[in-house]
């Protein structure tokens, strides 16, 4: 069985964004780029299935521009036997990515999908229930934990009141929670190996995919900047401020 991880290249999760001059977006400029850390919980989960001999081969693949191709060279080291790169300088919102997705979907027919819930740096959550969607294949989302077998996926969510447990008929698309697994630390000679693995790239256009877009940022700004808090002699204070300057109870 096949197993399908789409990977995104984000802004470091260590490193503090800062806001473009003008307003039009974030500065990405001498920036240092990693993989989005729920898709590398997914690349661990289905390496880790492969090793269990559930999976036969795990595909990598990316959406953006070229250097892209470094996150699929560190899916690759974590365990991944080979990626597809699908190349463009275009901006790409959840749908497109979920097109793009889909038509790799139809082309190397996997058994599973998995990705990340979300990335860090829109938190859009929508492209696996949109790749779900338009493959009409069975989804399970926010996976803290995933078993495979007789032709099922047994994944245990994490909601609101705690967790829930489904069963679902492969193909299927599942996305990864922070407690599913906890990504291996990558070697020195599975990078070297890594630089050897097949990586395809492709355009939009070979895959029958226009890439447009329905959203358009009108501004982005920094969260406005907290104001100092302050000490109350007694609780009798304390409610009064919160009644009459706060104003929350």
């Amino acid at each position: 069985m096949k197993v399908l991880v789409p990977v995104k290249r984000v802004v470091d999760y260590n490193v503090k964004v800062r806001v473009k001059s003008d307003n039009t977006g974030v500065d990405i400029a001498n920036v240092k780029m990693s993989m989005n850390p729920f898709d590398e919980i997914a690349v661990e989960e289905a390496v880790r299935l492969r090793e269990k001999g559930v999976v036969t081969e795990v595909i990598a693949v990316s959406c953006g521009v070229t250097q892209c191709q470094e996150t699929l060279r560190t899916a690759m080291a974590i365990g991944a036997d080979r990626a597809i790169l699908v190349e463009t300088t275009e901006e790409l919102q959840p749908l497109s990515v979920a097109k793009l997705l889909k038509a790799l979907v139809d082309k190397e027919q996997p058994g599973l999908v998995i990705l990340g819930k979300q990335a860090i740096d829109d938190d859009c959550n929508q492209t696996g229930q949109m790749l779900a969607a338009l493959c009409d294949l069975p989804q399970a989302t926010f996976a803290s934990k995933v078993e495979i077998a007789d032709g099922k996926a047994r994944v245990t969510r994490e909601v609101d009141g705690g967790l829930e447990t489904v069963s679902i008929s492969l193909p299927a698309i599942v996305t990864t929670d922070l407690r599913l697994n906890e990504p291996r630390y990558v070697t020195l000679p599975n990078i070297m190996k890594a630089k050897k693995k097949q990586l395809e790239v492709v355009k939009p256009a070979d895959l029958g995919v226009e890439i447009k877009n329905h959203l358009k940022t009108l501004k982005v700004m920094e969260p406005p900047k907290r104001s100092a808090g302050m000490k109350v002699p007694d609780v009798a204070t304390l409610v009064a401020k919160l009644k009459n300057e706060a104003k929350v109870i």
